[in-house]
């Protein structure tokens, strides 16, 4: 598992990562009471266009560019990612 700066990291597979990114998405979502159509609406006024549907799959896969994860990032309005934040999630995956 994903160590502190001074410790050894331990290889960590890409379905984990990739849960990171779900569960990381859907927390925001939930959050802020958005649904994929809402999600939808938003990335819309940034020029990008992805449907409900669309959205729905690539988040629950946790796959998608890194230009689209961006702008969730931006509508979502997160505020903060911390490497404990996304070692928490890691450690929640496995079990």
């Amino acid at each position: 598992m994903l160590q502190n700066d001074s410790e050894q990291i331990s290889p960590i597979p890409s379905a984990s990562w990739r849960e990171v990114v779900s569960r990381l998405i859907k927390s925001e979502m939930s959050k802020r009471k958005i649904k994929y159509d809402d999600l939808s609406r938003l990335l819309e006024e940034l020029g990008t266009k992805q449907t409900a549907a669309n959205l729905r799959n690539k988040i629950n896969r946790g796959i998608m560019g890194a230009d689209l994860l961006i702008q969730l990032v931006l509508v979502l309005n997160l505020q903060h990612l911390t490497p404990d934040m996304i070692r928490e999630i890691l450690a929640t995956v496995d079990e």
